[in-house]
């Protein structure tokens, strides 16, 4: 396994911060490159967000990305950032994936793509195919660990572990690739998410900005919130948090309020499950079912601790990186984060704790964590949460992410190593 190399850092009073960015030395092709992303919609999940974070990154070191996915919401920032966009129903359906197979050979033909890299299984089928046909390397990347209930699932997930190489966005993800399916440590990578810390920076959020997010929620002053961010899908574990809140209620906790923010696609019954036990647990009190929020950044910063309850491996959640860039505590399930997102004890000792981790699933052992935390007196409470903030600002920046992609892309390709103020 790979884990690519960041930028060379100084340190300044004993703080590690980023060297000049002309002093970097990345691996940069010998000839701009071509790559096809194939991904089955640009919506704004975490693949989708993956997609959108390659082709910047590409267009910025002077290659080509050309992007075939379903249209959504995203698809804007794709021409914006330099891609190409190219509409494709990008589906499971089987003939359809034999079709968009066709379809994508003829395109990496016609653009002379050097690389096709897929988002997502559907996406994979027919990229996998079209690499072949092209003889051209086939990559793929993983953001979650995909549910396996029979063989059918197995052999429909495998294509993801079948690329030249299979890029992991966090060690989790990349230990479970291995391990059920014998894909070599050489042929995996792991390149995380990167986070915007201009807007996560909790210096630039207004007070305005988070009272009213807490108007809105209808927060009293004293209301710690627990702030559980993500699409409202069972694998996020909203039902553990809402059994959490039950066990806190009995134990004679006051004044918190849990917060659900994350966008329901109304394709499952789980949401109407999830009322189903917020009524019978009498929790419906503490418990909020917000509107997805456009203002995550003051959502974080009116949150006491953000938490993942998640029941399947997340691999890097954008949320749990995002709230700890925001100086906030964060508490995750064994699932949900691994200990290259978050810092938890005994990994590590609690004076470098940026969170804390309970078994998936326990949803008693989730309520210790939150007893635990807000036991603490504030400044330690402040403490855990800087140290998240700094975390995340050494290893999750878009330099970071960009000079381990391109590192990448270099291996795949070809490269030579140039500075980085030389790479067209």
């Amino acid at each position: 396994m790979s884990s690519l190399p960041a930028p060379e850092l100084a340190t300044v009073d004993g703080r590690p911060v980023r060297k000049a960015q002309s002093n970097r030395l990345q691996l940069a092709p010998r000839a701009p490159f071509r790559v096809l992303i194939v991904v089955p919609s640009l919506d704004g999940g975490a693949a989708d967000a993956g997609a959108v974070e390659l082709t910047r990154i590409l267009v910025a070191a002077g290659h080509r990305a050309i992007v075939v996915s379903r249209a959504g919401r995203l698809a804007a920032d794709v021409t914006a950032a330099g891609g190409k966009f190219v509409p494709l129903d990008v589906s499971n359906n089987p003939l359809a994936m034999i079709r968009n197979a066709i379809g994508l050979t003829r395109l990496a033909r016609d653009e002379k793509c050097d690389a096709i890299h897929a988002f997502g299984r559907a996406a994979a089928w027919s990229a996998a195919w079209a690499a072949r046909r092209r003889r051209v390397p086939f990559v793929t990347s993983w953001y979650k660990g995909f549910r396996e209930q029979n063989l059918f699932k197995h052999r429909y997930n495998r294509v993801m572990a079948r690329g030249d190489r299979v890029v992991a966005v966090s060690e989790q993800i990349a230990q479970l690739i291995h391990d059920r399916y014998g894909t070599p440590w050489q042929r995996i990578a792991v390149v995380p998410s990167s986070i915007d810390l201009e807007r996560f920076d909790p210096a630039r959020i207004t007070h305005a900005r988070v009272e009213a997010l807490r108007e809105a929620w209808g927060v009293k002053p004293e209301t710690k919130v627990i702030l559980v961010s993500g699409r409202i899908l069972r694998r996020k574990g909203h039902h553990v948090a809402v059994r959490a809140a039950r066990r806190l209620k009995d134990m004679g906790f006051k004044d918190f309020l849990c917060v659900f923010v994350g966008e329901d696609r109304g394709r499952s019954r789980y949401t109407g499950e999830l009322w189903d036990l917020v009524l019978s647990t009498d929790t419906m009190d503490v418990i909020r079912m917000a509107a997805p929020v456009a203002d995550m950044a003051a959502a974080y910063a009116a949150a006491a601790v953000v938490v993942s309850a998640a029941v399947q491996p997340e691999g890097l959640q954008r949320a749990i990186l995002e709230a700890q860039a925001m100086a906030r505590p964060v508490i995750v399930s064994d699932l949900a984060a691994g200990p290259d997102a978050v810092l938890t004890p005994p990994a590590v000792p609690e004076s470098r704790m940026t969170g804390l981790r309970f078994p998936s699933g326990d949803d008693a052992a989730l309520a210790a964590a939150l007893v635990r935390l807000f036991s603490m007196p504030e400044g330690e409470r402040r403490l855990i949460g800087q140290r998240g903030h700094e975390w995340v600002a050494e290893h999750f920046t878009a330099e970071v992410v960009a000079a381990q992609t391109l590192h990448l892309y270099g291996e795949i390709l070809g490269a030579e190593q140039k500075p980085a103020d030389q790479v067209q």
